[in-house]
């Protein structure tokens, strides 16, 4: 499964999560069996301002499965919805930490809080 969580920057899973999909400049795409981490790879948003739908269809490309984020708008829920590309809203944090506890079967919604 390929999980993509939206950063605030290029640092993998080191980078801490962007508070909105919409305004992120990078996602970090995490490719996971089971809990085996198999790869990460951050992805470069292409675009300075992107239209209804494009995010959803970048990732879609990449082969996402599965958007952990804080907030998102409906019309962007609704288009991965339809692409058949789950999205939990309420998380933040740093990246590793999410996806561990994700792994790890103990994160439902909004665990992780930011902490800088």
């Amino acid at each position: 499964m390929i999980i993509a969580i939206p950063s605030q920057d290029n640092k993998g899973l080191e980078s801490f999560m962007e508070e909105h999909f919409g305004r992120a400049k990078y996602f970090t795409l995490i490719e996971v069996r089971g809990n085996n981490l198999l790869r990460v790879k951050v992805l470069e948003v292409p675009w300075e301002r992107h239209r209804i739908g494009d995010l959803p269809r970048l990732l879609m490309r990449e082969g996402v499965e599965l958007v952990l984020t804080d907030k998102i708008g409906w019309r962007a829920k609704e288009i991965f919805s339809q692409m058949g590309i789950e999205v939990r809203e309420g998380y933040s944090g740093k990246i590793r930490q999410v996806l561990d506890l994700y792994l790890k079967g103990s994160l439902s919604s909004g665990v992780m809080r930011r902490e800088h």
